[in-house]
């Protein structure tokens, strides 16, 4: 009877999605991990030397429904770009969505007041949506953070512009907490995209 033996690339794979996954009997083992963002990253000269913002209403993001949860996703591109998966005991603290809209205030604050939809105040309105935040994995070993958003700004309703961002920062380790530091610094990284095209957009103050 003939066997059919795996490559050694392909048992390699198929042993790091099982440790990713992992197993639900060991699930009174191995505790439930939760991840945010972090502390906000310091304030720099750069960052201190943009101009001040007029008020900007900053909505909640939005998400598709994938990522309207807490769970960590993974994306195993060197063997399946197509598929993902979710690691069985680590999960965000709440929806990405939610960190990343308490991440973008805050910077945005740093700037300028920020209001938020339900505000009476005639300002700019900043509406984002999520559309990509995974951990990829590129090798056995190997992973980066992408985060992916498009954003609309719009000026007495009037859309003023739009435009998607992307960033990507290295794991530091091939696992949930390496993919969540990657994670975090790649969200800084689109944020501070973001402030920058804010910057090119003809706001102006409330009146």
């Amino acid at each position: 009877m003939a066997h059919t033996r795996l490559n050694p690339g392909a048992a390699l794979a198929l042993f790091v999605m099982a440790m990713l996954a992992g197993c639900a009997s060991n699930a009174t083992v191995a505790p439930d991990a939760r991840f945010d963002l972090g502390a906000p990253p310091l304030l720099t000269d750069a960052s201190a030397a943009q101009k001040a913002m007029p008020p900007v209403k900053v909505l909640a993001v939005g998400a598709s429904r994938n990522l309207e949860t807490d769970a960590f996703i993974y994306r195993m591109s060197y063997v399946d770009a197509q598929r993902t998966g979710s690691y069985s005991t680590s999960h965000w603290t709440m929806p990405p969505a939610q960190l990343l809209t308490q991440r973008l205030r805050a910077a945005l604050s740093a700037r300028g007041p920020v209001l938020t939809g339900a505000d009476p105040v005639r300002a700019a309105l900043l509406e984002v949506e999520l559309t990509g935040f995974e951990q990829v994995f590129d090798a056995p070993g190997q992973s980066h953070g992408a985060v992916s958003v498009r954003a609309t700004l719009t000026q007495q309703g009037r859309v003023v512009a739009q435009r998607a961002f992307a960033a990507s920062a290295p794991a530091p380790s091939a696992d949930a907490s390496g993919g969540a530091r990657a994670l975090a610094a790649a969200s800084d990284d689109l944020i501070a995209q973001l402030s920058a095209w804010l910057d090119a957009q003809p706001l102006t103050a409330s009146r």
